[in-house]
């Protein structure tokens, strides 16, 4: 399936399951939006502009937003799709003249439509993980910011730990005569927190500081099976007839109450990193 198409499951399940992680990009970018409002010397002519790099459906924009109303947002992603929800959500959650200050298109991460050191911040979450070409994308965020400006991400550090809520979930599939599903080798995941700041410095960035974090989100049995049937494996559930689908959600649904609070709990380890362009 498409970006275009989970756009609305992932709104509605996992942008606000990582949000607690993807916000710490805020506070690492806190204090050159500071300098940047102050009229220090990344300030733009008119209306400070923060990119979104990825901005998905919005999650992260409106935080930056609802914090920092002052600025303008732009939040680029390849779908048009997530873009569209991330509009959405925006004229619903803030006030009108934050959500005029958004805008947003479409547009990869390694081609960004704007011009040389035109943009004073930048920020993603959970976005470098899935590019193709990771050091090409942090070069061409390096392009469009200002001299002395600032790009804070998070992303997946690699992990191979299992997650019992899955475990439950396909074996229900496989009784019922399903395969479960491909194992996620989340290939783009960073090795190792180190890696992740040699990236950057790489790409040319500097003062360049990185952190592990990690993810924890508590699912109850009723939200794992909602996320699990009608996101994480919709089009296989979306083909099942009712009685079918009843059945299988019934018994995931009941391994999964058997789990401790603690075995239900997601814990997904994370790394943050925040470095500066040169000059300014």
């Amino acid at each position: 399936m498409s970006y275009d198409d989970i756009a609305e499951g992932y709104a509605r399940y996992w942008g606000p399951t990582i949000l607690p992680e993807a916000v710490r990009v805020l506070d690492l970018i806190a204090p050159a939006v500071a300098v940047v409002l102050d009229g220090g010397a990344n300030a733009a002519t008119g209306t400070p502009a923060m990119l979104d790099v990825g901005a998905g459906t919005g999650a992260l924009s409106i935080e930056a937003l609802r914090r920092w109303p002052e600025l303008s947002l732009i939040g680029i992603d390849p779908s048009g799709g997530m873009l569209d929800v991330a509009r959405r959500e925006a004229a619903a959650q803030l006030t009108a003249d934050a959500a005029a200050r958004f805008r947003t298109e479409v547009a990869f991460a390694d081609e960004l439509p704007f011009e040389d050191g035109s943009i004073d911040v930048a920020v993603s979450s959970f976005v470098l993980q899935l590019v193709a070409d990771r050091g090409a994308v942090m070069r061409e965020v390096r392009r469009v910011l200002k001299p002395g400006a600032t790009f804070a991400w998070v992303s997946w550090l690699r992990t191979d730990r299992a997650y019992e809520p899955d475990r439950v979930a396909n074996a229900a599939l496989d009784d019922a005569g399903f395969d479960p599903p491909e194992p996620d080798g989340r290939p783009g995941d960073l090795a190792s927190v180190a890696a992740a700041a040699a990236g950057m410095r790489r790409a040319g960035f500097r003062d360049v500081q990185a952190t592990a974090g990690e993810l924890a989100h508590e699912w109850t049995p009723e939200g794992y099976v909602d996320f699990f049937s009608k996101f994480d494996e919709q089009s296989l559930f979306d083909e099942l007839d009712a009685k079918e689908r009843a059945a299988i959600e019934a018994k995931i649904l009941r391994g999964v109450r058997r789990l401790t609070a603690d075995e239900r709990t997601l814990r997904l380890p994370t790394v943050s990193v925040v470095g500066r362009v040169p000059g300014g």
